[in-house]
């Protein structure tokens, strides 16, 4: 089963600046280990993947991102109905 999760984290930092917050990138480093290619932004990260894939990448992100500085996550977790190329 494929799902999508989307998620902010913050403090929203440096509005503005070019550099996102040190918790978002940790966030995105953590996705990227698992294999998976977020859709990352300046309001939040978007990510598709399979179910046995992604949840415990999202566990990962919950843990790094507290670690690196982020006092709230907001999740947000669905089936992925989207059809896939290919």
């Amino acid at each position: 089963m494929r799902l999508r999760a989307e998620f902010t984290t913050e403090p929203f930092e440096g509005e503005g600046d070019p550099d996102p917050p040190a918790h978002a990138v940790v966030a995105r480093e953590a996705l990227r280990e698992s294999g998976l290619e977020p859709e990352f932004g300046p309001l939040g990260t978007a990510i598709s993947g399979d179910r046995a894939v992604l949840l415990p990448a999202l566990s990962a992100v919950l843990e790094r991102t507290l670690d690196a500085g982020a006092d709230r996550i907001t999740l947000q977790v669905s089936i992925d109905d989207t059809p896939r190329d290919g």
